[in-house]
């Protein structure tokens, strides 16, 4: 459902608390991934500069996905999702990956998670309608698989793999010295 206003400088419509985040949010955007990474540490260290870099990267390029914030009564973001946009050929359309999703401790069990996905599914958050809404979620996250699987998600039969580092002109891994 979505509500009929939008705070001051949003871009987008506002569904159910979620909004497009703006430059004013950064700074909280900040706080609450640090906050996620505290929580729930990947396998990579992210720093406050490399947030930043990923908000000014989807501004400028906006096909390459969104960042959201549950703005609640307080004023004050409670929680953040970047929404990651990529086109499959195996299903045929664009994707949405939910990259990050953090919601703070003392907004959670209220329905925002469920209307982050409503509102991804819907277009509403994401701009258009996605084929499919992907998500990692790590398998000790027993609150969030729950979740999950009440909407509906399911896990796909395939590993994920990844290759860090940059690659030379000539195709190679450069090796650290």
């Amino acid at each position: 459902m979505t509500e009929p206003s939008t705070p001051s400088g949003s871009t987008g419509p506002s569904v159910m608390g979620w909004r497009e985040a703006t430059p004013a949010d950064d700074d909280r955007i900040v706080s609450l991934c640090e906050a996620l990474n505290r929580e729930d540490p990947g396998p990579d260290p992210v720093n406050a500069q490399q947030i930043l870099r990923t908000l000014a990267t989807l501004r400028a390029q906006p096909t390459r996905g969104r960042t959201v914030v549950l703005d609640t009564s307080r004023g004050l973001a409670s929680g953040y999702a970047f929404l990651i946009a990529f086109w499959s050929n195996e299903l045929g359309g664009e994707v949405c990956v939910i990259d990050e999703l953090f919601i703070e401790p003392a907004a959670r069990g209220r329905g925002h998670g469920t209307r982050l996905v409503e509102g991804v599914r819907s277009g509403a958050l994401f701009g258009k309608i996605p084929v499919a809404v992907e998500l990692e979620v790590r398998p000790a996250n027993t609150r969030a698989l729950s979740l999950y699987h009440r909407l509906g998600f399911r896990p796909i039969e395939t590993m994920r793999l990844r290759l860090t580092g940059s690659v030379d002109s000539r195709g190679s891994t450069p090796t650290s010295s």
